[in-house]
Parts: C-alpha cells; structure tokens; sequence
C-alpha cells in the first residue's frame, strides 16, 4: 500500500459508509431491485478489475449455448457510444467496448449488448422479435437496481477481497458483507496445484454461508496464437517478442510466459487502454528496433481487438477458465438454475 493510499483512510471509511447504506436501503426495499422474467446470470466482484470476469462470461457462453438463446449484457467501459447498443457487423470496440467486442466476433450464436442502465438493458432485449433465454450480466454485482436471479462473485487468489479494504486506500468497491448476495463465490486465477488444504483454508477465511459454495478456478493458455496468422505457442521459445498489454494485472500472463522460458520484451499499458496514434508510432518504433527476422507483436485478446490492423505481425494469446475441481457441480448448479427459470416463464 504505497503512501498516497495509505493517507486516503479516511476517505474509505466514508466511501464504505456511503455503499453500505445504499446497500442497506435496498435491503429494506426502500430503493428498489427489479426482477425480470428472463432468468439472468451476474458475474461481478467487490473490488476493481482484474479478477478474471471475461473469461469466466465465456465459460458460462460455452456451457449454456448448445441449448439455450444467450444474450451478454455489459457497460461497454470506455466504448464511444451511448445508450443501448446492439452489436451487429458495424461494431467496433470503439463502438461497444473491447470485452463486448471480443464476445461477439467470438461467438456467432449469441447476442451482445450494452447500456450503462442494465434495467433499460433487459427490457430492450425482451422487446427482441427473438429474445434471449438467459441474460449474462458482465460486471454488474454492484448493479442494485437489478435484482439478478444467481449472482457469480470473483476474488482473485492474490487478492482476496477478505484482505482488501474500501477505495481508495484499497480497492473495494463495496463492504466485504456485499458478498452474502452471491449464490456461489469463485476463487480465480489460482495455481495449478493449489492443494485440497490450501483451498480448504481460504474457503474458511472468506466464511461463505451456508448452502454459498466456493470453487477453484486457474487461467488455462490456448498452445495455438492467433492473428496474422497461426503459430504454436512453442515457436515463440525462438522469436523476439514484444509484449503489449492493456489490461488490469498482466502478471499471470508474464509469468506464464516466462515459466515456458520464453523471453520478451515488455510494453505495459493501463487497464482497458485506447490507443492513440503516438502510441502505436512508438510500438512500431519497438518493433522495428529488434534485430531479428524472426520477430513478433505479441497481446492478449483483448488488447488485439483494439489494436488489431494497426500494427503488422501481431498475434495474441487467448484464455480460458478451467476448474481445479468440482467442475461438474458447478455446471449442474448453473443448467439447475436455467432450466428452472426458463421452465417458470
């Protein structure tokens, strides 16, 4: 916790002040949470960023879409639009938001959609010739006015919210109590190897309630890159990379890499970064710079749909959530949740 952090207390005590009484208004019904008759998933967290929310929309994508209409309902962070967007071939990530973007050149089946006002959201989906059987909320735990039908919470193993404190001298966007409304919490981004001990004791420390199971996910890397075109991931054990990233903790990605002993050279940006021209002028500039016939751009997925066409020779790495265990308890309580829901509309 650096200084300027550290000074900020007071400032969280009242930020945790505010959220907990907005919080305890809609408890009490005095602020009202809209229910709808599409059932809907939220997948959210307590704290800011980088706690593995896309990958784990995607996952949901996968196991649900064989036999339900899904529709992804997100913010669109820093999109240039407004209002309710559908996405169609006209989308950009400009337009609808990187995340958004990934989901829909991603999966051709699905609809995507954002609007800050989730409410507004919803209805329009419902007003569809052809509505959705399941809406997936991206990052809307914090999103009251709602009241979602099974809510997803996300803590990243390096940081679990038991041990962070309110904005701004940590990075909690509401109490640590705000994690009763979950009906199951996911610890992500863990290691491989995280033990049955290991997952039994920070299982204790978040103090789940009862009948709120917790579960163990990892970051799994595709061994096939994409872009200009398809390379193994080994072949770039010979290549001299130039790693760009915009996201919220590129640490996991730069330990991987390394662990495949895999060397590069590293261009970090801010979480869902735009890129100017300057920027990609200086990236090229990099590029350029190596001494190699054998060189590449490399990014993640979502980097790559802000950046793609820009640059020349770029590839990026995609992910994927994967259970250490328990995965089929999971997804029966999830295929519980729809068939139930969809079965009462």
């Amino acid at each position: 916790m650096n200084f300027l952090r550290k000074i900020a207390y007071p400032f969280s005590l009242l930020y945790g002040f505010i959220t907990s009484v907005r919080n305890f208004l809609f408890h009490i019904n005095v602020l009202k949470s809209t229910e709808y008759t599409t059932p809907t998933i939220v997948v959210g967290n307590l704290s800011v960023g980088g706690t593995g929310k896309t990958p784990q929309i995607e996952y949901l994508i996968r196991l649900l879409q064989n036999n339900y209409k899904i529709a992804v309902l997100s913010r669109g962070y820093k999109r240039k639009s407004e209002g309710f967007v559908l996405a169609d071939e006209y989308a950009t990530a400009e337009s609808i938001g990187d995340e958004p973007f990934q989901y829909y050149q991603k999966f051709k089946n699905i609809i995507v959609c954002v609007e800050a006002n989730r409410r507004n959201g919803i209805e329009q989906l419902e007003k569809l010739t052809s509505p959705p059987d399941i809406i997936l909320l991206d990052d809307a735990f914090q999103h009251r006015k709602v009241k979602g039908g099974f809510n997803i919470l996300l803590t990243s193993y390096h940081n679990l919210y038991v041990d962070d404190c309110m904005l701004p001298t940590g990075n909690l966007r509401e109490s640590k109590l705000g994690a009763k409304r979950a009906q199951a919490i996911i610890v992500t981004k863990c290691p491989e190897n995280l033990s049955k001990q290991q997952q039994i004791k920070i299982s204790s420390k978040l103090k789940p309630r009862t009948n709120q199971p917790v579960f163990f996910t990892t970051i799994s890397y595709d061994e096939t890159l994409k872009g200009s075109h398809e390379m193994e991931l080994e072949d770039l054990r010979t290549a001299k990379i130039l790693l760009i990233t915009g996201i919220a903790n590129p640490l996991p990605l730069t330990n991987f890499l390394s662990e495949q002993q895999i060397k590069f050279k590293h261009l970090n940006f801010p979480d869902h970064y735009s890129f100017k021209e300057k920027d990609i002028l200086n990236i090229n500039q990099a590029y350029n710079a190596i001494q190699s016939k054998n060189k590449i751009v490399l990014t993640t997925e979502k980097d790559y749909v802000r950046i793609f066409g820009r640059l020349k020779n770029v590839y990026y790495i995609s992910i994927k959530t994967s259970f250490i265990n328990h995965k089929s308890s999971f997804d029966t309580i999830i295929n519980n949740y729809v068939e139930q829901s969809t079965g009462h509309r």
